[in-house]
């Protein structure tokens, strides 16, 4: 968490799933290259979290790199970690991949942090508010799936940390 030094970053941004191995490692590493591509890597600080620890400390599952890899991004050097309290005091956008995490993440959040808590595909077009389903228990094609969704969203996500990061 050194990286995220509130000195540093202008703004901090928290993908969350459940076990954080396969969705938000996902997300992390597409966001992480569009932030990298815009020349925006050293102003945003950006993380990954799951709100249930079964994998803390575990790399993301084996299909989610091998997913992620044939689209030239790397989040081997992800390692899953659980949310914590600091992380509402730290992050300024917290994005979950579904209801459910929304839900868990509002319980604990705290009246003065729920703004912050939104799903990942708030900032697709089309469809906002869709969930991004779980893979783990599928076959390939859902690994696929989570990345072309992951990938609508960064878009326009990245289009508003830009807008945030030019009014700063």
């Amino acid at each position: 968490m050194a990286a995220m030094d509130r000195g540093v970053m202008e703004m901090r941004v928290l993908l969350v799933c459940m076990g954080n191995i396969c969705r938000s490692p996902m997300a992390h590493g597409v966001v992480r290259a569009r932030l990298e591509a815009a020349g925006l890597a050293a102003r945003v600080g950006l993380d990954s979290a799951g709100t249930h620890g079964y994998h803390a400390g575990a790399p993301p599952d084996e299909r989610a790199q091998a997913a992620a890899r044939r689209r030239g991004i790397d989040i081997s050097d992800l390692r899953a970690r659980l949310v914590v309290a600091e992380d509402f005091e730290t992050f300024d956008l917290i994005l979950a991949m579904d209801d459910e995490n929304v839900e868990t993440l509002l319980q604990a959040a705290g009246e003065a942090h729920r703004h912050k808590i939104h799903l990942l595909m708030h900032y697709a077009l089309g469809e906002p508010g869709r969930t991004v389903p779980d893979p783990y228990y599928g076959g390939p094609i859902g690994f696929e799936r989570v990345l072309d969704m992951v990938e609508e969203a960064a878009e326009s996500l990245l289009a508003r940390l830009q807008q945030e990061l030019a009014g700063r």
